[in-house]
């Protein structure tokens, strides 16, 4: 399977969760998409790109269970949470609750307006090392006041890479009467994906991940008793247009010119090589590499797993607890000295080596990662174990 993709044979790559890694065929699609545009691009752009986008769409809105007419593409989860904080109805005082595992980014957009509005960003604390669901959501709604306005939180964290109960987070914050903004940057192609199920008011997820498209596809779903409510970010010929659709939502966040839409494009393409490859059989297989070599690493690195070694809590990631003061330099061994792919996290003052497995990843993969450590535990200060 490693022959199916662009990835350099010399790296040993354990880090698709950071920006994904696509394959070959759908690479070319990518590439036939980008041609397409270029041999024509005033009929690609004015008259044909709205049915191409709906081919696309209607292809992922069957794989993530919503429909196609209730969510855009965007280029990341970060522009989709940023979109929909432009338009939210906030007042100077209101909280918003999460954990203290969210992405940085998303960390970083909503500390900009907390400043700029007056909110409160409620990162409540989820201790380590998760013991059950329970304890989660017992210290998450912990954090919950009479202020509080809007959930935000992670599907599967990413500095950690657990799965957090999101389903019952949801169904809470519904009898509360709360707003809830998913990140599902990890979920897509590596967990079942049923939004109508799940029924978040707002769920952004990247597709560039673990669904293996192009670089820059990610999408935000919006529950229709708000999409007349959200602003587009940029405002361009979908507002007041000339030939309206049947959908001000989409006009507004769809129809921006001259941008370049081929990789969004792919989607169909992307769940045709994850359908013809077994992709469902695959990352079973990874999970179980997952499951398998936790503890060893742990063992190695004299650290104990962060939550039960169940996939409950645990997909195609996984995070083992290492001590380091250097842990840049660490990363930057690993990749240099032992051409090994694969970031040293942090979160607050603990840092975490994430393994990240897809199906062009091995055993022998991670007993190449392995023998690295034990070489840099014998013959460096990079790592203590304590």
């Amino acid at each position: 399977m490693k022959s199916q993709f662009l990835l350099d044979p010399e790296i040993t790559f354990l880090n698709h969760g950071s920006f994904g890694a696509c394959p070959k065929p759908i690479f070319e699609n990518y590439q036939y998409w980008q041609l397409e545009l270029e041999r024509e691009p005033v009929q690609f752009i004015q008259k044909n790109s709205a049915q191409y986008l709906k081919t696309s769409k209607d292809a992922l809105a069957n794989y993530i269970g919503c429909s196609s007419d209730d969510f855009f593409y965007t280029t990341n989860p970060t522009v989709a949470v940023n979109t929909v904080l432009r338009s939210l109805n906030l007042e100077e005082g209101d909280e918003v609750l999460t954990t203290n595992h969210e992405y940085g980014a998303m960390d970083r957009t909503w500390s900009y307006f907390s400043k700029k509005k007056g909110i409160k960003y409620i990162r409540q604390s989820i201790s380590l090392p998760i013991l059950s669901k329970e304890q989660i959501l017992n210290e998450f709604w912990s954090g919950y006041t009479s202020k509080t306005k809007i959930i935000f939180i992670s599907h599967i964290s990413s500095v950690t890479a657990l799965v957090f109960p999101v389903k019952e987070i949801c169904e809470k914050a519904r009898e509360l009467g709360l707003i809830t903004i998913i990140d599902g940057a990890h979920v897509p192609g590596q967990l079942d994906l049923n939004i109508q199920q799940l029924n978040p008011d707002f769920y952004t997820g990247a597709l560039h991940k673990w669904m293996l498209a192009p670089k820059g596809v990610s999408f935000l779903y919006v529950k229709k008793t708000f999409q007349n409510s959200i602003d587009p970010l940029v405002v361009s010929w979908g507002y007041e247009s000339e030939s309206p659709s049947n959908s001000q939502f989409l006009d507004y966040h769809q129809h921006q010119g001259t941008r370049d839409i081929s990789a969004f494009l792919t989607i169909p393409k992307a769940i045709e090589f994850l359908r013809v490859n077994n992709w469902e059989e695959r990352a079973a297989s990874c999970r179980k590499l997952i499951r398998d070599n936790y503890n060893k690493f742990c063992e190695l690195l004299n650290s104990k797993p962060i939550c039960p070694i169940t996939s409950e809590f645990l997909v195609q990631m996984c995070s083992i607890p290492i001590r380091t003061t250097k842990p840049l330099e660490l990363k930057e061994t690993l990749f240099h000295k032992y051409k090994i792919e694969i970031p040293v996290m942090k979160l607050e003052d603990k840092f975490f080596l994430r393994i990240a497995i897809n199906g062009y990843n091995s055993q022998q993969d991670l007993e190449i990662l392995q023998e690295a450590l034990e070489d840099i535990i014998e013959n460096s200060d990079l790592i203590n174990l304590g």
